[in-house]
């Protein structure tokens, strides 16, 4: 399984359009969200907060785009060639799942150092070290959407919807824009929402604090729809494929 996921890490890292997209653009968008417009009293506090929150849709991007790749393995026979090796189907699901997680890192690192390179954000060390940690493992529920999304769809289904979660997510979320601005009915969605209990991780580590009970609550219960998902349509695509 460790070739596995080695070949699936180096088929993704090789893709112009996930470094474009899934590394680049969540820096470019970081930068310009906070080094556009009047500077004021607050922008050193909106700096690290929105280094999170592009930091998360970074990641969000990443794991989805898992699901992506899932799909077009599927189009091209891929995983009917992997049916008949020797890997069992459970190695598969998990070696996608830990390939994933391993090209989620780039996207988070890449805003946090333009973070503290460009924009000047100080914390201390343990809490980069912390923040990164959460929000690449906190991510996993993401992963396990997108491989079933590719598992269940089309490729090009998949690409069509994992943009549709991707946008929908992270605004609903409050990764762009604070959640403090939202309309209150929107305002009480966004607190059950995975992307805003995900980004909560890491905006609880920047103020020096663990993340609240609530959040791991709300991240676990997403964790497992999201699992059961991937699971289900896994064993779908085994019918068809």
């Amino acid at each position: 399984m460790l070739e596995y996921v080695k070949l699936e890490v180096r088929r993704t890292l090789r893709d112009s359009g996930f470094v474009i997209f899934g590394i680049g653009m969540p820096v470019v968008m970081y930068l310009l969200f906070t080094n556009i417009g009047p500077s004021n009293p607050d922008s050193a506090a909106w700096r690290v907060t929105s280094m999170v929150g592009m930091a998360a849709y970074g990641a969000l991007g990443a794991a989805l785009g898992v699901g992506t790749g899932v799909a077009s393995d599927k189009s091209l026979g891929w995983l009917r060639q992997l049916r008949v090796t020797p890997l069992p189907s459970s190695q598969v699901v998990l070696g996608r799942a830990i390939s994933g997680s391993v090209t989620v890192l780039p996207g988070i690192v890449a805003v946090l150092l333009a973070g503290a390179l460009i924009n000047g954000v100080r914390i201390d060390a343990w809490q980069w070290a912390v923040l990164t940690l959460l929000l690449w493992v906190g991510a996993l529920p993401f992963t396990l959407l997108g491989i079933g999304n590719g598992y269940r769809l089309t490729a090009q289904t998949t690409g069509v919807v994992n943009v549709a979660c991707l946008m929908g997510l992270a605004i609903v979320g409050g990764l762009w824009f604070p959640v403090e601005a939202f309309p209150g009915w929107l305002r009480s969605v966004a607190r059950y929402t995975p992307t805003n209990r995900f980004a909560d991780l890491g905006w609880s580590t920047t103020q020096g604090n663990a993340p609240a009970l609530g959040t791991v609550a709300v991240l676990g219960a997403w964790l497992l729809a999201f699992g059961t998902y991937a699971v289900i349509s896994y064993r779908r695509s085994a019918r068809t494929v």
